[in-house]
């Protein structure tokens, strides 16, 4: 088994929210969404970097796209305004099989319908265009919010993973690995599109 198509980098469009690959561009409007109620300190067992290490953590994402080990994306709304950013990563041909994560998005954006847009995005050229069979989503233990998110997308959740790694003060931390396959991929479409279309 392969990917039907190598994954690459390239612009994922919805109605309210565009996803363009990674840029060292993108940094400032970055370094504004996560400077947006100090996003980094209020979700500190996220992936969000602080201010200073934006630019750092685009080119650590940008190195691991290189290698062909991630294709990460900055996630804008229709004004142009940096919202946050987002991944594909474990990237593995022979089953097909990826994982969409290391995705924050600025607090005022919560609840909008752009992170349920980003997904149906993301999904949909994963299973549709990728052929992908599995995509794995994995959050940490006591991020409820992202827990949550994640179950309604339709996502089951196949376990947990203690003391995986370390947050950045020190502590253990246990993760939460959902998954979704390809025979489930169309109710979770379904249900993705309804969910958007009340905001239309």
């Amino acid at each position: 088994m392969a990917f039907r198509i190598p994954p690459a980098p390239l612009t994922l469009t919805g109605s309210l929210v565009k996803l363009r690959p990674l840029d060292r561009s993108h940094h400032d409007g970055l370094v504004d969404a996560v400077q947006e109620g100090n996003l980094w300190e209020t979700a500190w067992y996220t992936s969000v970097p602080a201010p200073d290490g934006v630019a750092a953590e685009i080119d650590r994402r940008l190195a691991l796209a290189e290698k062909g080990e991630m294709v990460p994306f900055t996630a804008f709304d229709p004004a142009g305004r940096v919202l946050g950013m987002t991944t594909y990563y474990e990237l593995v041909a022979d089953v097909p099989r990826l994982h969409i994560g290391y995705t924050w998005n600025r607090p005022s954006a919560h609840g909008t319908g752009t992170n349920a847009e980003s997904k149906l995005l993301l999904l949909r050229h994963a299973f549709e265009d990728l052929g992908v069979f599995r995509v794995g989503l994995t959050t940490q233990w006591v991020n409820f919010q992202s827990r949550t998110a994640i179950e309604r997308l339709g996502a089951k959740q196949d376990g947990v993973m203690r003391a995986m790694s370390r947050y950045r003060n020190g502590a253990l931390r246990d993760s939460v690995e959902f998954s979704i396959i390809e025979p489930e991929w169309p109710a979770v479409k379904a249900n993705l599109e309804a969910r958007l279309s009340k905001r239309a």
